[in-house]
């Protein structure tokens, strides 16, 4: 049977799951969360596979046409569905968008969530000890990710200028989950033009709808 609205493969804990689920959401396409978690073995996990040969969520379908990796996913949805656009139109604006979101893939994600959520909220829940050196590292990263990325924002209302890019939703589930470490919080509000910047992330329906089950 043709599917006419599209299929998103993965969890709701998921940063790139969420990423691409704001993108969904934004745009206003009719879509279906369908759970896949890679964490837990098992034949879901098993036929997951044949959709992302890495093993990684989000996957996604639309019609026949099957795609994975979140920048992917993202800028098709944009692209392929009518809506309000989310990637600049003029060259100079877009590299900047594409710039924060490698920022955001290459320093943000692995530091800020892996190397302070995940060791500092998520080892402690689970009776482990956090991997100090880890932390160390995640530290520093963030201080620097943070400095650079307030120089991007300025003043303006998004990272982009006046309007909502890739480049906000890419950042804001990353930053959701660095806030619950009160550490980074502080390091957070030492840079004060994000508070503007985050009450907006906050304000989107499509952030409070996507908040993740709590484990």
């Amino acid at each position: 049977m043709q599917i006419d609205y599209p299929l998103l493969f993965g969890a709701d804990y998921s940063v790139y799951v969420r990423i691409a689920r704001l993108r969904l959401m934004e745009k206003g396409v009719a879509h279906d969360l369908v759970p896949v978690d890679i964490f837990t073995a098992g034949s879901t996990r098993d036929a997951h596979l044949t959709r992302h040969p890495f093993g990684k969520i989000p996957a996604f379908a639309h019609g026949d046409f099957d795609l994975y990796e979140t920048g992917a996913i993202t800028r098709y949805v944009d692209e392929a569905f009518d809506g309000p656009p989310l990637q600049p139109a003029d060259a100079k604006t877009r590299a900047r968008m594409n710039q924060i979101i490698s920022i955001a893939d290459g320093y943000v994600y692995p530091q800020m969530v892996w190397g302070l959520y995940v060791e500092c909220i998520e080892k402690p829940k689970r009776g482990e000890a956090p991997n100090e050196g880890r932390v160390e590292k995640a530290r520093g990263v963030a201080q620097t990710s943070l400095a650079v990325l307030a120089g991007l924002l300025g003043e303006q209302r998004w990272m982009c200028g006046d309007t909502l890019t890739l480049a906000d939703l890419y950042l804001a589930p990353m930053i959701d989950y660095a806030l619950e470490v009160p550490e980074f919080g502080e390091m957070f509000s030492q840079h004060h033009n994000f508070g503007d910047w985050w009450r907006g992330v906050t304000a989107l329906e499509s952030f409070r709808e996507t908040r993740p089950t709590p484990q």
